[in-house]
């Protein structure tokens, strides 16, 4: 996720402090990677340095001057671009676990306890997002699920894999 972006998508709602900006970002999108106070200013520095922000008024505070950000035209039309352009799928066409698995034939190490050793970890952190799926928030259901659906195509590809175990092993072996 581009967190200048997204910074920029939250100012879009009117001007706000620093530390506005974290409790927002943490709130909607930070639920398992909080945004660190250096990562917010440095990313804030970067966008008043390329005109998407300007600092719209500073204010004494009990430490530093407090800063409040506005997001500027140049910003809005570059989140505009942003929603307007499409993710690049990842088809993780070489990814680590092929590698291991692999590795492992190649080593004559069994490559199906590579599988079920994945396969549990997989299966394990299902159970915890189907736990907090239930108890979170639309956003949190939203974002389990997305997960989940990624660790089921996962859990396929294992299946699949474990099925032709036999017949990779033996082109490893050639």
């Amino acid at each position: 996720m581009s967190i200048g972006h997204t910074l920029l998508g939250l100012l879009e709602g009117g001007p706000r402090h620093g530390y506005d900006l974290k409790r927002a970002y943490d709130e909607r999108f930070g639920q398992d990677r909080p945004l660190h106070y250096g990562q917010v200013y440095s990313t804030l520095s970067r966008l008043l340095r390329n005109g998407l922000v300007e600092v719209e008024g500073v204010e004494p505070g009990g430490g530093p001057e407090r800063k409040r950000y506005a997001i500027t035209d140049a910003g809005i039309t570059d989140v505009e671009q942003w929603l307007g352009t499409p993710e690049n799928p990842e088809p993780y066409l070489h990814n680590t676990l092929y590698a291991k698995v692999v590795l492992a034939l190649m080593s004559g190490r069994a490559a199906t306890e590579v599988l079920d050793s994945q396969r549990s970890a997989h299966l394990r952190l299902m159970r915890e997002l189907t736990r907090r799926k239930a108890g979170g928030d639309l956003a949190d259901q939203l974002v389990c699920d997305h997960a989940l659906f990624h660790l089921e195509a996962d859990l396929r590809w294992l299946e699949l894999t474990a099925a032709r175990l036999d017949q990779l092993a033996a082109e490893v072996r050639r």
